[in-house]
């Protein structure tokens, strides 16, 4: 080996490990971004149609303190819609999450139970071959 530089070998080493962590790191947030609250997920066309409702309203609303309140209420939906966009594409990530998530658990030594506290669905750890162990020695 050469004194002071690295092989190819350790080199793709560190790439993939970079890749991985990053992988692991944008699904994390990408599931910490998405985390709903109760009632029933909001899609584009409601909001869309909402807002048509709204600028209707307003349109036909003759009591001007009314119509701001309505102006307001629209572009609240309007903002809502833009977030929802904005979201990032959670299917795509948790597929790179899938093929990183295994051999980055070894490495770091992180278990089933500490990806399932942490919010990964159990369907995503065992498709992705993550064991459901439990650690036993505690260091």
């Amino acid at each position: 080996m050469r004194r002071g530089g690295m092989t190819q070998e350790h080199k793709d080493a560190l790439a993939k490990g970079r890749r991985q962590a990053k992988a692991v790191r944008d699904y994390m947030q990408a599931l910490e971004s998405t985390k709903r609250g109760p009632g029933r997920p909001v899609d584009r066309k409601a909001l869309e149609k909402r807002i048509d409702r709204v600028q209707a309203q307003i349109d036909e609303e003759p009591n001007a303190a009314r119509r701001v309140e309505l102006i307001q209420k629209r572009l609240d939906i309007e903002t809502q819609l833009a977030e929802l966009e904005a979201q990032p594409d959670v299917d795509a990530l948790e597929a790179e999450f899938k093929e990183a998530v295994q051999e980055y658990s070894d490495r770091k030594g992180i278990t089933y139970s500490a990806w399932r506290e942490a919010g990964v669905p159990a369907a995503v750890l065992r498709e992705a071959g993550v064991p459901r162990t439990r650690r036993t020695n505690v260091a």
